[in-house]
């Protein structure tokens, strides 16, 4: 029985691994995704820049032969054939081809389509095409994403955020369970509305750099980006160290761009090490130096100057010099810890940014804001400025924790930058008191205020919205759609126009102008009516035997043909009576991993008083249809000494006791969820 009991077990685990694992996008064999396989840049994440009538060149790998044809094509333009103006292939290298975009392109940002001796790369964001080049550069920034296959979730509601639940339903109706994915998702989708220059990730891309989902998942939010015609950079974090996946599927560490009269260097600050190394230094003042007349923009992980015990959320700094020993002594204890780590490193940098004048830092690593503002001797200013994370629930609570600490939220900011050097971020008005800062949220609420939870299955794609930042959102959305889908008008409560639909490499997008309006709201894109109700199977309870006021979890998991719009319990007393916890009665259900294809899911029940319960969860999708299962609860007084028991039933599949059969999967499927760490 024994032998039977773990036979059954490896087996079960191994159906499970497969039921879990997430292909790689764009796995067929005419396609790859993959760009490091035939490009060192352009990537995903740091496209080329051009204008109608310019060039760009393709730094190609080693092992790349020949090119047969390039083809630039976007959701609403092209495609485009490209004409090939000079190319290098040699086993020395380096190999690289320039490449003519045509007089009459639309501006745009465009997928790449390049055939190769290897095979065809299907490139989001390889090529952004303007009109004219930009005098001016509005950044639409973003930070710490945090992207994870597991769970990473915060609690939001309003300006409220909070690590715990508990705290959150004391004070709030209707609190959110935030994963990050859904919060990076949100960010991008946002700034690719509100139509940004480009968009600017400061790094920690993802949560774990051997997450080859999770950096599947954030390459995926990257191309819907990309097909609703947003451009966007990205730089490595500490987090993404080391850089093995992320070079394969995000972009290089180490980089550099131009637009128009703008220079964007992208450095890595390392794992722990905290600096760029002096290498990359050497390397950023020769590419300074190939660049006279440009407008520099350096981007980094780890902030350059931090001093909490001076002023956590920055300041002001004049006159000082890094060049004289005496006035690098004084700056000297502005500098972060990170950088702290090798002072000639650090004083060598800001050496150059005085040298090139280079008016504007960003960085991020802290998760949350901060504001420095550096005039130098000759009077200009440099600005050192740090974003809070926008993924990621590892920061301090709003409200604080500690009524000394600095409250902060999920953000992202717009940056905008002339070619004079001037820099401002007309969102956020910042607050001085003499040389501190004292605003305490710099960033925008977005996505602790805007959030999008996007549903996509072989019958449809759905999408539900929350819109908390009173005004209607209006700007482009695109969607990955099954072949054959439609919007269905009876189902969709958002007003909409559709721009486009194309089929590029083995995807088919479909491209709106979408009106988000304040409150709930949702769109619906499918093969037909949805009949089918969701289906809910409870997997145990954590404890099993909860006792009085003790708070306990309840693990189950859900599913549906389309998408769950809606996903929580409910708690009645032996009256039938619903129990409420501060101002909270319908208690949200938590995903158990930021995987698409998960189905496991948690819910958070309040501490309660000796009695009879029932929990019932429920389920709602986007048609409507509602399924609900049910376990019932005993806690028994603490001088009692019947013991506590439980029983579930469900109303969409057959009931029973114990845990066995289908149960114990779900129990074995969820384990690990009992086992996920917070901060």
């Amino acid at each position: 029985m024994a032998k039977r009991l773990l036979a059954g077990m490896a087996l079960l685990i191994g159906v499970l691994a497969l039921l879990g694992a997430v292909p790689v996008n764009a796995a067929s064999s005419q396609y790859s995704t993959t760009y490091s396989k035939y490009l060192y840049q352009p990537a995903p994440a740091v496209p080329a820049f051009a204008i109608p009538g310019g060039n760009f060149t393709l730094h190609l790998k080693g092992d790349i032969q020949g090119i047969d044809s390039v083809i630039a094509v976007s959701v609403l333009h092209g495609p485009y054939r490209l004409h090939i103006l000079e190319s290098s292939f040699s086993k020395g290298g380096p190999n690289y081809a320039v490449i003519a975009v045509p007089d009459d392109i639309a501006p745009d940002d465009y997928f790449l389509l390049i055939k190769t001796d290897k095979g065809t790369l299907v490139l989001p964001n390889g090529l952004k095409v303007f009109k004219e080049w930009p005098k001016t550069l509005t950044i639409g920034w973003v930070s710490d994403t945090h992207v994870t296959s597991s769970a990473k979730i915060g609690y939001v509601c309003g300006p409220y955020f909070q690590h715990s639940i508990y705290k959150l339903e004391q004070m709030c109706s209707n609190p959110i369970p935030l994963h990050s994915v859904v919060a990076t998702d949100s960010a991008y989708t946002y700034w690719a509305m509100q139509r940004p220059t480009l968009i600017i990730n400061t790094g920690d891309d993802v949560d774990s750099s051997n997450d080859l989902v999770g950096y599947t998942i954030m390459y995926n939010i990257m191309e819907h980006a990309a097909a609703a015609g947003q451009v966007h950079l990205s730089i490595k974090g500490n987090h993404d160290n080391p850089p093995v996946i992320y070079s394969q599927l995000i972009g290089p560490p180490v980089f550099y761009v131009t637009i128009g009269k703008f220079l964007i260097i992208g450095l890595d600050t390392g794992g722990d090490r905290g600096w760029p190394t002096m290498d990359e230094i050497k390397w950023m003042e020769k590419v300074l130096n190939e660049h006279p007349g440009y407008t520099p923009i350096i981007l980094y992980h780890h902030p350059f100057f931090f001093a909490p015990r001076w002023n956590y959320l920055g300041g002001k700094i004049s006159g000082l010099d890094p060049s004289n020993d005496a006035d690098w002594a004084q700056l000297e204890k502005y500098i972060g810890n990170y950088w702290r780590g090798n002072l000639t490193v650090a004083r060598r940098f800001l050496e150059d940014v005085v040298k090139y004048n280079i008016p504007l830092t960003m960085s991020g690593h802290i998760h949350h804001d901060m504001y420095w503002v550096y005039t130098d001797k000759e009077g200009h200013t440099h600005y050192f400025l740090t974003l809070t994370s926008t993924g990621a629930p590892d920061k301090e609570s709003n409200p604080p924790s500690n009524p000394k600490h600095s409250p902060t939220w999920y953000g992202t900011n717009l940056v905008v930058i002339s070619q004079n050097g001037s820099v401002e971020m007309p969102l956020t008005p910042v607050k001085f008191n003499g040389n501190k800062v004292t605003s305490d949220f710099i960033s925008i609420p977005v996505p602790q205020e805007f959030m999008i939870f996007r549903h996509n299955t072989d019958f449809g794609t759905v999408a539900k919205f929350i819109n908390e930042l009173n005004h209607t959102v209006t700007g482009p959305i695109t969607f990955e759609i099954p072949q054959g889908a439609k919007i269905d008008p009876q189902h969709t409560n958002i007003t909409y126009t559709v721009l486009g639909e194309r089929t590029i490499g083995d995807r088919t997008y479909l491209m709106i102008n979408a009106s988000v309006p304040v409150g709930v709201s949702q769109i619906v894109i499918d093969k037909g009516p949805d009949t089918e109700k969701p289906v809910l199977q409870i997997a145990y309870l954590q404890p099993t035997h909860p006792a009085p006021d003790q708070q306990s979890m309840l693990y189950f998991t859900a599913q549906d043909n389309l998408g769950i719009r809606d996903l929580y319990a409910q708690i009645y007393d032996s009256n039938g009576k619903l129990v409420t916890y501060g101002k909270v009665d319908k208690f949200p259900a938590e995903p158990g991993s930021g995987k698409p294809t998960n189905t496991f899911y948690t819910v958070e029940l309040p501490p309660l008083k000796p009695g009879k319960y029932k929990v019932e969860v429920v389920a709602v999708d986007f048609y409507g249809n509602k399924a609900t299962v049910s376990q019932n609860l005993n806690i028994a007084s603490p001088t009692s000494t019947t013991s506590t028991s439980s029983s579930s039933t469900s109303t969409t599949s057959s009931g029973g006791h114990g845990i066995c059969g289908p149960a114990l999967i779900v129990a074995l499927a969820a384990l690990p969820l009992l086992l996920r760490k917070r901060k």
